[in-house]
């Protein structure tokens, strides 16, 4: 599928097609984790047995987390549907949702909950947006009864004839209000940048298959907030997020969140944080460090000197950002040290950068960088023998979201070539891949859809080992002294000169290439 590409989460590029009037060929796999309730999945598969989205175009996948007795398939469901069932060492819905998925075939994963109530064409609102582009997250409209409700064959023949709006009273039911507010604020999650990924609940949100399964599975150590947490790894790989007004449910009951709103988000505040770093407001400590951080620097260690790398990892670590981790690349497990002169190895940096980051928790060590830093947000590739002071990553990755940029690069030094630091936003490279035509460069692809820009690294404090060396304890913070300032500055004026020329020619490259539209984007984003 050649897709369209969007910019940042602003699917305006997309126009899917008027309901009824179009013809989908993608199969569906509509997953339902179900726990006890029998009377609310037969309703739930009735209403899926009612859908215009074609049969043969829909399967089913029923899974009992552990009910007893246990769930069985209604009379009235749609003809390709099976019943799958946890084992006593798998409960809880990830678990249950995960075992589906493991056996779906379909080309889209709807998340559906047991207790639901589809309209006629749910589901073709959901496809026909996924008929557009391949890295999309739909979430539908519920609305929330609680009230008595008809039997089976009552929820088939309404939603067949079209009718499913009749069956409750709208007028005494609740919306998911969190989500209209947030549509209302963001455009329809079109502005919501970095945070349209909280969109994503599995009681009525569907996902690209191929997506879904490179981000990997929903995490089976949350009970709570999974739904949230899987929607920000989609984002770490790519996915734009669609509200999509017309994939109406009801849902038979309140939600665990109305009924219980202050104990589940007192739970989910402890664990969700940890595994999603874009939750800043609830990463207020100024010490902690988290499973998921929301920087990673990575350094090629081989070939460089120990206290190159050292000035670099120290200055990463000094930072007033601590939620930050170093990824160290080199041939760390080919390593072996002379017991008997160990000081006159080849390898003696490596072996001395080992020895003094093994015990510290934010390094880790790697043979090669990954191709992706995903599920953190956020990557600075800085060459060793660079160090920022203590303020700059901070400043730096606030500057970058601000204006959600895919790509900043940081002009450090220039001799017979530019050294460049790069901080890469993981959700922007990762739908640049997804998009990119053979032999198209990975960085014009992160212009179009995210944007990038060029700093100064001189100006925003970034220095060279030499400097950061000999820096007294506290005067990175204070900053140089006299005759060290009038050096910078001179250099600053060099490096800005620079990076000044290299954005020109970089304009004037792209404008080549597509006069209107790079012009336009520079002049946003600038």
């Amino acid at each position: 599928m050649n897709s369209p590409r969007i910019r940042h989460n602003d699917y305006s590029v997309l126009s899917p097609p008027e309901i009824g009037d179009w013809q989908p060929y993608l199969p569906v796999s509509v997953v339902i984790a179900a726990y006890r309730h029998q009377d609310k999945l037969d309703l739930t598969l009735a209403a899926l047995a009612a859908q215009s989205y074609p049969a043969h175009l829909l399967e089913v996948i029923v899974v009992d987390d552990g009910t007893d007795p246990p769930l069985t398939l209604g009379q009235i469901r749609p003809e390709n549907t099976r019943l799958l069932r946890t084992t006593p060492d798998s409960r809880g819905r990830s678990n249950a949702r995960n075992a589906a998925l493991e056996v779906a075939e379909g080309h889209v994963i709807h998340w559906l909950d047991a207790d639901m109530v589809t309209h006629h064409d749910e589901v073709e609102a959901h496809m026909r947006w996924h008929h557009l582009a391949d890295y999309l997250v739909v979430m539908g409209y519920v609305r929330y009864v609680d009230e008595e409700w008809p039997g089976p064959a009552e929820v088939h023949a309404a939603v067949s004839a079209g009718a499913g709006e009749k069956l409750f009273d709208l007028d005494a039911s609740e919306p998911h209000q969190w989500i209209v507010d947030l549509a209302e604020s963001t455009d329809g999650m079109r502005t919501a940048k970095n945070m349209a990924y909280r969109v994503h609940i599995t009681n009525a949100a569907s996902v690209n298959a191929r997506l879904l399964r490179a981000a990997g599975p929903l995490a089976t150590e949350l009970v709570l907030g999974e739904d949230t947490e899987l929607g920000y790894r989609l984002a770490q790989h790519g996915a734009a997020f669609v509200l999509e007004p017309a994939a109406r449910s009801w849902h038979l009951g309140r939600s665990m969140m109305m009924r219980d709103r202050e104990q589940v988000t007192r739970y989910n505040a402890v664990f969700v944080p940890d595994l999603v770093p874009h939750m800043r407001w609830q990463r207020t400590h100024p010490r902690r460090q988290y499973m998921v951080p929301y920087l990673d620097v990575a350094v090629e260690a081989a070939g460089a000197t120990y206290e190159d790398i050292r000035a670099t990892v120290d200055g990463v670590l000094a930072s007033d950002l601590p939620d930050v981790r170093v990824t160290l690349a080199g041939p760390w497990a080919s390593l072996a040290e002379d017991r008997r002169a160990p000081q006159h190895s080849p390898n003696l940096d490596l072996l001395l950068i080992h020895g003094l980051y093994r015990n510290e928790p934010r390094v880790r060590f790697v043979d090669r960088t990954p191709r992706s830093a995903a599920p953190v947000p956020y990557r600075l590739l800085c060459p060793p023998g660079w160090a920022p002071r203590p303020n700059v990553l901070r400043r730096l990755l606030a500057h970058a979201a601000e204006h959600g940029y895919g790509l900043v690069s940081i002009a450090l030094d220039e001799t017979d070539v530019v050294v460049t630091a790069r901080l890469e936003h993981t959700g922007a490279f990762a739908r640049a891949r997804l998009l990119a035509a053979p032999g198209e460069a990975l960085d014009d692809v992160v212009e179009e859809v995210a944007g990038t820009y060029w700093l100064d690294g001189a100006t925003w404090g970034f220095q060279p080992a030499r400097d950061a060396k000999e820096a007294k304890p506290g005067s990175a913070a204070a900053g140089p002294g006299r005759a060290e300032a009038g050096r910078l500055k001179s250099e600053n004026e060099r490096l800005a000169l620079r990076v000044a020329q290299l954005t020109e020619e970089l304009d004037r490259l792209r404008a080549e290439r597509a006069p209107s539209s790079h012009v336009r984007r520079r002049r946003l984003f600038r």
